[in-house]
């Protein structure tokens, strides 16, 4: 639950991780912070807050009192009549936060959280009413959810079952389905089905609680799918986090890009492929690994990847160009060197461009700047690549970096 006012007792809801070594917070200052930024960013598209609720119904009542009194008009309350209505489009809701969680029709009505997302993966199913295990003879505890808070949210999870009956159910009601799920639905060959679930609701993945380490599973397999939400770990900057923010990078970063038109058509139908070479020409004003101003002159050369799927499958591989010695002002790779890549999805497949300080030992090579550019977005031609620190920002000793590449497509990129 949370803890006690100590002057009147009035219940304090708070936001933590179980298990984990992460400070609690309030709930009260998550709100004010998302009030804050909608204040300065008026027309920003919708914020979802993802309500995993294990609290009783005192402290889910304060929660909806909260959401009310410190966000106003910028809460979206959806009307009971417009359920069963087509989902608001982001730009219908812009300005205000959207809530996930608990709205059941009934009492027997199963909800889904990211725990319970992950137990599936074992069978193991639990509910808005949730049952404990009952071997021992102990009566079942019973969850209840408090109406307050229950009519402030428009996205309710529920327990996959079916397609079928994934696809009768109110638009409003949604899936959340682990890394592993992802895989194994992606392999039974449900895809299309999977497809066109999202062309009128909405899924969400999330990584594996076994990444204890925070790393992060690609993204591209569940793009593939329509699935509107990725969840990563934003505080590991790691390959698959870095390819996310080059798919929402095409959108200015407001946090949505339009879905590929081919996963809004009925048909089952083939994804595009394409072959793609690429050159890389030159570098310029590369900095130090960590941007730092001292320090031997750098030994650039640049990794290229290509993220892909294919059947169900995640698809990834990667090529490398020469070393260039000390020279990360303007280095110049080999222009004869071609590195070709077999895109088999091309509406979701992104282009990453690593440099990397080569070292003694490859394990201690340093990376030095990235970019990441979906397929979708490339044109052929001679194009100048803006480069990214770590934190997927360009300051400082990164405000100049960029490569100089030739891209080459054997079709173009053009959405149907």
């Amino acid at each position: 639950d949370g803890g006690k006012d100590e002057f009147n007792g009035n219940p304090i809801p708070i936001v933590y991780h179980g298990h984990t070594m992460v400070s609690k917070i309030l709930f009260e200052d998550i709100i004010k912070a998302l009030q804050v930024f909608l204040m300065l960013h008026p027309k920003s598209y919708p914020l979802i807050l993802s309500l995993e609720n294990h609290c009783s119904v005192p402290y889910q009542q304060v929660m909806a009192l909260q959401l009310k009194s410190i966000l106003g008009k910028q809460l979206y309350v959806p009307e009971e009549s417009s359920l069963t209505e087509p989902l608001p489009s982001p730009l219908q809701l812009r300005g205000k936060v959207v809530l996930k969680g608990r709205r059941p029709v009934g009492a027997t009505d199963e909800y889904d959280t990211d725990s319970d997302a992950a137990d599936d993966d074992m069978t193991d199913i639990q509910s808005v009413w949730t049952e404990k295990s009952t071997v021992s003879g102990k009566t079942p505890k019973i969850v209840k959810i408090a109406p307050e808070l229950a009519k402030l949210t428009l996205f309710h999870g529920s327990k996959f079952k079916t397609w079928a009956d994934s696809n009768d159910a109110l638009m409003n009601h949604m899936h959340s389905f682990s890394e592993s799920r992802v895989i194994s639905l992606c392999k039974r060959n449900q895809t299309h089905n999977w497809i066109q679930y999202n062309q009128t609701h909405m899924s969400r993945t999330f990584p594996s609680g076994a990444r204890i380490d925070s790393s992060n599973y690609s993204p591209i397999l569940a793009w593939s799918t329509g699935c509107q939400m990725a969840a990563l770990n934003i505080q590991t900057p790691d390959e698959a986090l870095l390819v996310n923010d080059g798919r929402f990078r095409e959108n200015g970063g407001v946090g949505y890009v339009l879905k590929p038109s081919i996963l809004m058509v009925k048909e089952e139908t083939e994804p595009r492929t394409t072959h793609l070479e690429v050159k890389i020409l030159s570098g310029s004003c590369l900095p130090k690994p960590g941007g730092v101003s001292m320090g031997d002159c750098i030994d650039p050369y640049v990794k290229i990847s290509l993220f892909d799927c294919h059947e169900g499958k995640e698809v990834e591989s990667s090529q490398t160009t020469n070393i260039v010695f000390k020279n990360g002002f303007s280095p110049i790779w080999k222009f004869e060197d071609s590195f070709h890549f077999d895109v088999k999805n091309s509406s979701v497949a992104v282009m990453q461009w690593t440099i990397w300080d080569k070292n003694s030992l490859p394990r201690d090579d340093e990376f030095i700047a990235s970019a990441s550019v979906p397929i979708s977005c490339m044109r052929q031609g001679i194009r100048s690549v803006k480069l990214f620190d770590q934190n997927m920002t360009r300051s400082g000793a990164f405000d100049f970096a960029s490569l100089l590449v030739l891209v080459k497509f054997e079709q173009s990129q053009v959405e149907i």
